[in-house]
């Protein structure tokens, strides 16, 4: 009896165990939000592009400077970024590999946002808004993409080990695309982008009109596509012209915003990445300076490029540099070196245009000598000789006019030309003083932790 009992409430225990148990399996999460309550309405889908835009930053201009003929490593540097710096970065190094996840999640945010926008129903004023919100995010998808292929690609031609284009949120393994399938994507993405962003937008820390055309002309520069190249300039040049000689230093303290196309707005007091805290550390230890390389193409005394990106300063004496970059120092003591990010500028249009035209047919002399004629006092104009002569003068500007805006390593790899720096340049850089294009730190590894988790993926060559 007492058995039977027990039997009894053995069974009722096990019952309440069991409810309770589904019960606790119903609950709805707490850590999360679940997309149906994260965009309920048009100002939800603004937070979620906002998101995007809040992961667009300074890191790739600090590695580009770092491991090209940009930088140079000085004796008082003893803590900062030495494998990337002496090109002994592996899929290990967080100083090459952090941006391949930054990117992604940028591009995860965009996703979900693009997902929620398409659950929502709208109407009048709120379906127009959603209508440009949908265009950014395109574009958005486009650029963080062509960031990662610029970034990871083995190389940039057809057949070329790229990166995954993600369409949607998703957790799954994917492999990497070839360079042409990111391109064709990207380019897709842009040109449905394109017309629903109306003229009328002009907020330069969004992406407007213009934003996408500069972008396309980056990305068929790429793709060695010159025509799109010329026409996608031009467009851009014809929304923002050059900016006058007494314009272009304010670009760069903020004072003005000639010829930006896009822009990151940076806020607050401090910021580790750039400018006076990118290449100084705190206490005036000088981690990156500008590569006598580099300095030693400027005209010092006429070209107004030389006194907007580099300071000379005679106080610093004995092994502390005298050369500083004063690129994004901006023009407040209390936030130094928060000058917003020019992400895409007429100057760079110029030379994309020159570069196409070089390669294809137009004026290419042209447009070089107009920009040097905006850039340099009492500039006369140049002639070439021949083709081979203007792209390398097109490259050497591109050195001059885009230094420490995240071009360099990049533009060398589109070249297949190998990183040279001059021997004082890598005093302090144990003899990498050349990058030939065959050794694996030519292109930036796939990080280890996406190798070693996704085995649908590959490494890039030579790692």
């Amino acid at each position: 009896m007492i058995n039977k009992i027990y039997q009894k409430y053995v069974l009722i225990f096990s019952l309440l165990v069991l409810t309770s148990s589904c019960a606790k399996l119903d609950l709805v999460p707490t850590d999360t939000i679940s997309p149906d309550k994260a965009y309920r309405n048009i100002s939800d889908i603004n937070l979620g592009v906002l998101g995007a835009y809040a992961l667009l930053d300074g890191g790739t201009i600090g590695v580009v400077s770092t491991v090209s003929d940009e930088a140079t490593f000085p004796t008082e540097n003893t803590v900062g970024n030495s494998d990337a710096f002496r090109w002994l970065y592996n899929a290990g190094s967080g100083s090459v590999t952090s941006q391949y996840y930054t990117f992604y999640v940028a591009i995860d945010r965009i996703n979900r946002t693009l997902a929620g926008l398409d659950a929502l129903t709208l109407t009048g004023a709120d379906a127009t808004t959603a209508s440009r919100y949908r265009g950014e995010l395109l574009a958005l998808r486009a650029y963080f993409h062509f960031e990662l292929l610029r970034n990871y690609a083995s190389s940039y031609q057809t057949g070329a080990l790229g990166v995954p284009y993600m369409k949607a949120s998703a957790i799954i393994y994917p492999a990497r695309d070839n360079f042409e399938v990111v391109v064709a994507n990207a380019k897709a993405d842009l040109v449905a982008a394109k017309p629903l962003i109306p003229t009328t937008f002009t907020d330069k820390t969004r992406i407007t009109k213009a934003a996408v055309s500069a972008i396309q002309a980056r990305l068929a520069l790429y793709e060695k596509n010159w025509s799109e190249a010329i026409t996608y300039a031009n467009e851009a040049i014809a929304a923002f012209p050059l900016a006058t000689k007494a314009q272009f230093p304010g670009i760069w303290t903020d004072a003005n915003d000639s010829e930006v196309i896009w822009k990151a707005k940076r806020v607050g007091t401090t910021d580790s990445r750039l400018g006076d805290f990118f290449f100084r550390q705190t206490g005036g230890i000088v981690l990156y300076a500008p590569a006598f390389k580099l300095i030693n193409t400027f005209d010092k005394v006429n070209d107004l490029r030389y006194p907007a990106y580099i300071r000379f300063d005679a106080t610093r004496t004995g092994t502390r540099s005298q050369y500083l970059v004063n690129k994004y120092v901006g023009g407040t003591s209390t936030a130094p070196g928060l000058t917003d990010i020019k992400l895409f500028r007429t100057g760079e249009m110029y030379l994309i245009k020159a570069e196409a035209e070089a390669e294809s047919t137009g004026d290419a002399a042209g447009d070089l000598n107009a920009l040097r004629n905006a850039r340099i006092n009492g500039y006369v104009n140049a002639t070439f000789a021949d083709k081979p002569t203007l792209i390398a003068a097109i490259l050497e500007e591109r050195y001059k006019e885009l230094a420490f805006e995240g071009h360099r390593f990049f533009d060398l790899k589109r070249r297949s030309l190998p990183v040279v720096r001059l021997a004082a340049d890598a005093a302090n850089a144990s003899g990498a003083i050349t990058l030939p294009i065959t050794q694996a730190q030519y292109a930036f590894p796939i990080p280890a932790a996406e190798i070693s988790v996704n085995k649908q993926t590959v490494q890039n060559p030579n790692y």
